[in-house]
């Protein structure tokens, strides 16, 4: 017996397709990144009903902003960036802010990990990892998530961080020590 395997489309073949027929090209681009922009929402704002919302408004924004997208510059990264904004937009209006900044370093304390029925709390090392990462300020847990998580480059972070490769690189490190420390601290 055969099994399919479904290839995904590479990125040109998305833009192609965005711009010569946007409702295809949509569905390519949702097929290829709805998941990879779920689960790094998910690993923001933590609630499933959340992680929904901010997915379906970050590809809102994506489809209307596409024609501000330059070909020339790799679409992983662009549509990484909006997800990340819609996350800490959506984080900022549940704590009565306007928006949580990138430089906001006091904002890990608003980061709680919920009661969520689409969590696997039998997976002790797993919540336990989900907890530490969610005590860093926030340049730290992205550069964590888009590294550990993701597997992007530094480059490709910095990108999407508006940042430097050397300063994600430094966060990414000091997260990495802090979720050491955290996780042999608590047994």
């Amino acid at each position: 017996m055969f099994t399919s395997i479904k290839i995904m489309p590479t990125d040109k073949e998305i833009v192609t397709t965005m711009q010569e027929n946007p409702e295809k090209g949509f569905r390519l681009l949702m097929s290829s990144y709805m998941q990879l922009v779920y689960w790094h929402i998910r690993r923001l704002v933590v609630a499933h009903d959340d992680a929904q919302d901010a997915t379906q408004e970050t590809f809102m924004r994506v489809f209307r902003a596409f024609d501000q997208y330059k070909p020339e510059y790799a679409l992983k990264p662009w549509i990484f960036r909006i997800a990340t904004h819609e996350a800490l937009r959506l984080l900022g209006h549940q704590q009565g802010k306007i928006m949580l900044s990138l430089d906001d370093e006091a904002s890990a304390e608003l980061f709680n990990l919920k009661a969520d029925e689409h969590v696997d709390y039998g997976d002790k090392l797993a919540v336990k990892l989900q907890q530490a990462v969610l005590t860093l300020p926030v340049k730290q847990q992205l550069a964590f998530n888009f590294r550990y998580f993701d597997e992007l480059s530094y480059e490709e972070i910095a990108t999407i961080t508006d940042s430097t490769a050397a300063n994600v690189k430094a966060n990414y490190h000091f997260a990495k020590e802090k979720i050491v420390e955290y996780m042999k601290n608590h047994d």
